[in-house]
């Protein structure tokens, strides 16, 4: 078995796999009489051309470190962000494509406050919050074709 630790999640890191969504940084504008920092414009959404945006919410029950990865998705006609609902931090993994299937994967560990968009096709583990109660606001493509390709790894990796 392999063995990954989590590094922090930065947008220097992420940004072959997608966009970090946080409030860093000066706002780009001021909104609402001064009072709302507007930070414009944090992510690539991509619906393809048979899908459109949908926001659904997600509740998944709290993980664990070590944690044991068996498998990667992704999503090949669209992008998908995850948005917490709560300041708790959790796990994100991806991967890159090495010739149509994942390549060594990279665990990143968000710090409050921070969501994130994978970009379409970024192999990605599974959502892995490590407090409960695990609610996320999840914007993603809503379409008829199919968009989801799963791998098992031949070994698993231990996360933590």
């Amino acid at each position: 078995m392999q063995f990954l630790s989590p590094q922090p999640l930065t947008a220097l890191a992420f940004a072959p796999f997608g966009d970090v969504l946080d409030a860093s940084g000066a706002p780009d504008r001021l909104i609402n009489q001064g009072l709302c920092g507007r930070h414009h414009d944090r992510a690539k959404l991509d619906f393809g051309p048979e899908g459109r945006a949908g926001i659904s919410i997600f509740k998944a029950e709290p993980r664990r470190l070590p944690y044991l990865l068996e498998m990667v998705e992704r999503h090949p006609e669209g992008s998908q962000a995850f948005l917490p609902m709560t300041e708790h931090p959790f796990l994100v993994i991806v991967a890159p494509d090495e010739g149509g299937v994942p390549g060594m994967p990279l665990a990143f560990l968000t710090a409050p406050g921070q969501g994130v968009n994978l970009h379409r096709g970024t192999w990605h583990g599974v959502l892995t919050p490590l407090q409960a109660p695990g609610l996320f606001a999840v914007v993603d493509r809503i379409g008829p074709t199919p968009n989801l390709e799963e791998h098992w790894f031949p070994e698993p990796f231990s996360i933590g």
